[in-house]
């Protein structure tokens, strides 16, 4: 392979300066490294003590409420990479795992938080040097005229190196209807970095599924790099009423007896409605019944308020909302 035409700054990157030959040098550098050493670990449980990526597993499990599927195959690629680091201390060689990923699903599903966690696992098993996280959208990647799009691409890809780089909805970049649209550009370098500096960056790309399909259908170079495609699904009623209550938690606020039970008929309302996002809906909803529970107790100038008052959301609070008033005013099927 000759020298890449995009090449970012990183251990991984190969160098034009190389000399022939250099590449096989490095593999064998690569293979030797791979001995084992008398501290290295040669079980399961010495590979997650040693890069406590166990602990990072478990926090994904405590922090996302449902997503079984999700935490399932999070697993399965933390299982795949800790049995090829024992493969490693062992001297076995093989080409490192393709860790590219794109995750399909409506919004407020926990796909940022999952990459996050994704690229913490990734750093304490070695797989990336900095474990942290880039989260962009087709703005911070297109330019708007011709010689643009390739120095933010740049920049966006160099302080993405050592880590994850999140693309949100990564169908937006590519819009064949417009001839003079630069997103095309910005594919082609993805492209080749995905590909020849696979060691120092994983690629997620994310959106919607139907949009992503038709993307990955229109782009196959950059769908036969993706080796783990994850679909979130949506939250059933009962996990959305169990991360209200953790984040009410978190926030030091607890349901009054009966506005829990309000809360879940609000979100049978909403869920109905356009433009539900899930897990980021409820928090919404939240925010607004905190909202009103601060507007009702600040109109009571003279009360004394005790930790009760002020760390509890009451029925009304929630019933205030206009999901209520457009669910009485729509026809009932």
């Amino acid at each position: 392979m000759g020298t890449p035409l995009y090449s970012i700054p990183g251990p991984g990157a190969p160098t034009p300066e190389s000399p022939a030959g250099a590449g096989q040098a490095a593999a064998s550098g690569a293979a030797a490294a791979r001995v084992p050493g008398a501290g290295e670990a040669h079980t399961v449980g010495e590979v997650l003590a040693q890069s406590q990526a166990a602990q990072v597993l478990d926090e994904l499990d405590r922090e996302l409420v449902g997503l079984a599927p999700i935490k399932a195959r999070i697993r399965d690629i933390a299982a795949l990479l800790v049995i090829d680091k024992l493969r490693a201390n062992l001297g076995i060689q093989a080409q490192a795992p393709s860790l590219h990923m794109s995750f399909t699903g409506n919004p407020g599903t926990g796909k940022t938080t999952v990459a996050l966690r994704m690229a913490q696992i990734l750093h304490r098993l070695g797989y990336v040097r900095r474990g942290h996280l880039v989260a962009v959208t087709r703005d911070d990647l297109v330019g708007q005229y011709i010689g643009h799009t390739a120095p933010k691409t740049r920049e966006v890809l160099k302080r993405a190196m050592g880590g994850v780089l999140f693309i949100d909805e990564a169908y937006y970049l590519y819009r064949p209807e417009n001839e003079r649209d630069y997103g095309q550009e910005a594919i082609e370098i993805l492209l080749q970095v995905m590909e020849n500096q696979r060691d120092d960056l994983v690629v997620i790309l994310a959106g919607y599924k139907d949009r992503m399909e038709t993307f990955f259908r229109s782009n196959p170079g950059l769908s036969s790099r993706i080796a783990h495609h994850l679909d979130f699904p949506d939250y059933a009623p009962a996990d959305l009423l169990s991360i209200a209550d953790k984040l009410l938690t978190q926030q030091n606020y607890r349901f009054a007896p009966g506005a829990r039970a309000t809360f879940a008929e609000y979100l049978a309302h909403r869920i109905r409605q356009p433009h539900f996002a899930n897990a980021r809906s409820v928090r919404n909803a939240l925010d607004r019944a905190r909202l009103r529970q601060a507007s009702r107790l600040f109109a009571e100038v003279e009360r004394r308020f005790t930790a009760e008052d002020l760390t509890t959301i009451e029925s009304a609070d929630i019933r205030a909302s206009r999901v209520f008033q457009a669910a009485a005013a729509s026809p009932q099927p």
